[in-house]
């Protein structure tokens, strides 16, 4: 008499491996759409913020002349978003982040009903811009510029991307630079501007 063979193990590890993977993985997605699609909080400065902020770009906007020490002139992120929202309606749709060398927007605002294909919906835009403190004055560069999570060809951004935005916008350098401005630079979460003597 012959014995029968022990029945098999049954191989659940493997599916509840393959299930936990696919849970992971949709958790994953999910954060990062939510993570896109969250609102743009304003940033309101107390009235003691305010009143410091607006005291730097006063002195930015002054004549030249300042003791030694006291021309260089930094605006943290919080300042500058919230300058955007005290002083214009912006507030709530772009935001502005400040890596080494580079301004981060980020864009969201809801689109008029009345526009072909997209009208009804929620703009989703993020650009990087490149800024270097390069003689006689600064460049601001389009790096990339990502539509509802796509990053744009630069064909169908007219050629902005590589420019120097700067030169485009007040024309070609003629070694004066910016009027008062000696040297800016763009450091993780603020901005400093050096006034020239």
């Amino acid at each position: 008499m012959q014995e029968s063979p022990p029945p098999l193990p049954r191989r659940r590890r493997p599916l509840l491996a393959v299930l936990a993977v696919i849970g992971v993985a949709l958790l994953g997605v999910t954060t990062l759409w939510a993570w896109h699609q969250r609102p743009i909080k304003p940033v309101a400065l107390s009235a003691a913020e305010l009143g410091a902020a607006e005291q730097k770009l006063a002195g930015m906007a002054a004549e030249p002349g300042y003791q030694a020490g006291t021309r260089e002139i930094a605006l943290s992120e919080r300042e500058l978003n919230g300058l955007l929202h005290h002083n214009t309606t912006l507030g709530e749709t772009l935001r502005l982040e400040l890596a080494s060398g580079a301004v981060h927007t980020r864009i969201r605002a809801d689109l008029d009903p009345a526009l072909p294909f997209v009208g009804g919906r929620r703009l989703n835009a993020r650009a990087r811009f490149l800024v270097a403190d390069g003689a006689p004055r600064p460049s601001l560069v389009l790096d990339d510029f990502t539509l509802w999570g796509v990053s744009l060809p630069n064909a169908w951004l007219g050629g902005l991307k590589g420019r120097d935005l700067l030169s485009d916008l007040l024309g070609p350098a003629d070694g004066s630079g910016l009027a008062g401005v000696e040297s800016l630079r763009i450091e993780p979460g603020r901005l400093v501007v050096r006034l020239a003597p």
